[in-house]
C-alpha cells in the first residue's frame, strides 16, 4: 500500500497523504486533484478502490498509425459509424512521427476511462515492437480487439482479411494474363501481414511452377516514395508484373515504373491492395485487392460491445475475404523479351 501511495503521489506532485484521502474518500481534496490521483492509479496499472470505480464512461478508443494511407480513414469512418449506432463515442488517436506514441494513447485512454479500445494497424503488428502496453490492458482485462493482425501472444479478438486468398487472387489475375517474372512489394519483415503474404506466395509460386527467389521480393515502409524506391530494385530483375501490400506502395511502384522508361500496364502490371479511397481515378485506375472494411469494421464493433457487456468472446481470429477489383494497371504481360533493365534505365538516363 505504501508502495502504491509513493508512486502515485510522484505521479501527480501531491502528497502521499492526499493520495490516501482520495482513496479512502475523505474530504478536502479539490475535485481536479482528486481526479488527476484517480487517473494516475488508472495508468499506473493499480486497480481502484470499489467504491471509487464508478460506470466507466462510454467511449471507444480508436488507434491508428496514421491517416496518410487512406484505408485508415475508411475504417475510421466505419468503426466510428458503428460505435455511433451502439450508443458509444469514438475517441481517434492517431500516431505522428516525432508526436504522440502508441504506448501513450494508451495512457491517455486509460486515464479517460474508455469502455474498450480496437486498434486498426500498430505495434502489434511488428514481431519486433514492444507490446508491454498491450499486456498491460489484457492484465486489466480492458475489452480490446485488433484489426487486421493476429499474434500469438497477444490473446485478443481479430478482425482480418485474408491476405493468403489476397495474394492468390493477385498472383492468380497475372499468371492468367500471362506474366511468369512476377515481383512482391511487401512491408518490413517482421511485418505480420507482410509475413503472410510472402508464405502464401512462396506457396501459390511453387504449386504454379513461378520463380520466386529472393531478388523478386522487396521491402518498403508502407508510402510511397519507399515503394517507388523499392519497385525500382525489382524492375531491375525483369519482373514484368507487381504484387503490392498496400495502395499506396502500388502508387509509388507505378510511379518507378514511369521513371524507368516503360508503361503500366504495356511493360508492367502492377497490382495493390486495400481498395483505399480515389483508386479509380488514378491514371491507370488501380487494380487491387479489396479489403471488406464495412463488414470487418462492423465486426469488430460487435466483438467490443460483447466485451464491453460481459460476454464471452474467443481471442480467434475472424477471417474476411477480399476481392480482386481488376481496372487499368494491369495488362498481358509483354510478347518480346524485356530488354535489361539496367541498359534501358541507363539509356533513359542519356
Amino acid at each position: 500500500m505504501s508502495r502504491r501511495l509513493a508512486e502515485v503521489a510522484r505521479k501527480v506532485g501531491v502528497s502521499e497523504a492526499t493520495v490516501s484521502r482520495v482513496l479512502n474518500g475523505k474530504p478536502g481534496v479539490s475535485e481536479q486533484t482528486r481526479e488527476a490521483v484517480l487517473t494516475a492509479l488508472d495508468v499506473l496499472g493499480y486497480e481502484r478502490p470499489t467504491k471509487l470505480r464508478g460506470e466507466r464512461a462510454r467511449l471507444v478508443g480508436l488507434v491508428l498509425p496514421e491517416l496518410q494511407n487512406p484505408i485508415f480513414p475508411a475504417f475510421a469512418e466505419v468503426v466510428g459509424g458503428a460505435l455511433a449506432q451502439q450508443g458509444f463515442t469514438p475517441v481517434l488517436c492517431t500516431q505522428t512521427a516525432g508526436g504522440v506514441s502508441e504506448e501513450d494513447y494508451v495512457d491517455l485512454l486509460l486515464g479517460q476511462q474508455v469502455s474498450g479500445i480496437v486498434f486498426a494497424g500498430g505495434h502489434y503488428a511488428q514481431r519486433g515492437a514492444s507490446h508491454d502496453h498491450y499486456r498491460l490492458l489484457s492484465d486489466r482485462k480492458l475489452p480490446v480487439v485488433l484489426i487486421n493482425a493476429s499474434i500469438e501472444e497477444l490473446a485478443f479478438p481479430t478482425v482480418s482479411c485474408d491476405d493468403v486468398v489476397a495474394v492468390e487472387q493477385a498472383l492468380g489475375h497475372l499468371v492468367s494474363l500471362g506474366h511468369t517474372r512476377i515481383g512482391l512489394l511487401l512491408g518490413p519483415e517482421d511485418h505480420v501481414p507482410s509475413e503472410r503474404k510472402l508464405q502464401a506466395a512462396r506457396d501459390v509460386a511453387a504449386r504454379l511452377g513461378l520463380d520466386l527467389d529472393d531478388r523478386l521480393v522487396a521491402r518498403s515502409t508502407y508510402s510511397l516514395e519507399s515503394g517507388q524506391a523499392s519497385a525500382t530494385r525489382l524492375l531491375r530483375h525483369g519482373v514484368t508484373g507487381i504484387v503490392c501490400a498496400s495502395d499506396p506502395l502500388a502508387l509509388g511502384a507505378i510511379r518507378a515504373v514511369r521513371r524507368s522508361g516503360r508503361r503500366v500496364p504495356d511493360d508492367v502490371s502492377v497490382v495493390g491492395y486495400d481498395d483505399s479511397a480515389f483508386m479509380n481515378c488514378t491514371e491507370p485506375p488501380l487494380t487491387t485487392v479489396r479489403q471488406p472494411i464495412d463488414a470487418m469494421g462492423r465486426a469488430a464493433i460487435d466483438l467490443l460491445v460483447a466485451q464491453i457487456r460481459g460476454a464471452a468472446v474467443a481471442s480467434d481470429e475472424l477471417l474476411f475475404e477480399p476481392e480482386l477489383v481488376v481496372r487499368g494497371s494491369t495488362g498481358p504481360a509483354p510478347t518480346a523479351p524485356a530488354a535489361d533493365a539496367d541498359a534501358r534505365s541507363a539509356a533513359v538516363a542519356r
